[in-house]
């Protein structure tokens, strides 16, 4: 009779810690993937459009106007797949046929929207030197289809990129291989993960992606102060609240998918958001699969500030590498 009540003190005592185990990873899980719609945690970029936008909320001054991009149009699309409606700007070509010049998607970060300097300036240097741009907002952030307020890590948000791609094809008539990709932070994680996905992505320039997602997992558990041994109740509450599995793909895995497709990779030395050795990471697996990197860490920058810190030579590095891997041949 002792051991049985022994047994039962134990099976309950189990039962719940393990509930206590699971309500952490949940609590984790909901505070690190939450999103805030309609661009709501950077409500100073609400005035921002192709036209005009300012980054002076960030400390920074810097003269945009050369940037600003006129004729822009607002545009929907479905994600590829689940065809979420996917919010963007579109800015043709200037002084060039659109359908006769390349073309590149932006991509921002998390929490941030197609309105985000950090996007706007990119395409803008992009426009003017003759590209088509395509600014889109990630599901759940800006103006796109709000599917369960969360991020995944760009292991779905990869198809609203690929949506994008597709309505570049499909409707603008742009050949596969003068399409290309570009983005910041989650943003550039997921442009990696897309360009996994779809072997038709010409090229990719990523600006302070993460590596492997367990990793950066880890990494942020560590900037919330929550010991890693929640981590796995972390992903398997995601994958039972949201239907994220947010191990499915990551940066890393991509690589090994590439076939050798050009990528640009760019992190500031300074960057406390991502550590800079997810660049090297990411370097080092495009090598061992075969490819050629040569990344640009670029000195005194903090998370995606090289395009301010440096405009010139991240303008001039930014044309070169799409010219050179997007330009049709004879």
């Amino acid at each position: 009779m002792r051991r049985r009540k022994w047994m039962i003190g134990v099976t309950a005592l189990a039962g719940i810690m393990g509930v206590v185990y699971l309500g952490v990873g949940a609590a984790m899980y909901n505070v690190i993937s939450g999103v805030k719609p309609g661009c709501e945690a950077h409500l100073e970029n609400r005035a921002n459009s192709p036209q005009a936008f300012s980054v002076q909320s960030y400390d920074i001054q810097a003269d945009l106007a050369p940037y600003a991009m006129s004729g822009y149009q607002e545009v929907t699309f479905p994600s590829r797949d689940d065809y979420l409606t996917i919010d963007a700007w579109y800015v043709p070509a200037r002084g060039a046929d659109e359908a006769d010049a390349s073309a590149v998607i932006l991509v921002h970060g998390l929490n941030d929207c197609k309105r985000s300097p950090f996007i706007l300036l990119p395409a803008g240097m992009l426009n003017r030197a003759g590209f088509n741009v395509l600014m889109l907002d990630l599901r759940d952030h800006g103006d796109s289809q709000v599917e369960d307020g969360r991020f995944a890590g760009g292991t779905e948000e990869y198809r609203d990129v690929l949506g994008g791609w597709d309505w570049l094809v499909n409707e603008k008539h742009i050949p596969p291989e003068r399409i290309g990709l570009f983005g910041t932070s989650l943003g550039a994680a997921t442009v990696l993960v897309a360009m996994g996905e779809e072997p038709r992505v010409a090229a990719t320039w990523e600006d302070s992606s993460f590596a492997d997602i367990q990793v950066a997992i880890d990494a942020e558990l560590g900037r919330y102060g929550v010991p890693l041994l929640f981590e796995p109740a972390g992903i398997l509450m995601g994958k039972i609240l949201a239907g994220d599995d947010l191990a499915a793909r990551s940066p890393l895995a991509a690589i090994g998918r590439l076939n050798g497709r050009p990528i640009f990779i760019t992190h500031g030395d300074q960057d406390a958001r991502l550590s800079v050795q997810y660049a090297t990471d990411l370097a080092d697996a495009i090598r061992a699969a075969g490819g050629t990197v040569e990344p640009w860490i670029a000195p005194g920058s903090e998370h995606v500030m090289a395009m301010y810190d440096h405009t010139t030579d991240y303008e001039q590095k930014l044309l070169a590498f799409f010219t050179e891997h997007l330009t049709p041949t004879a």
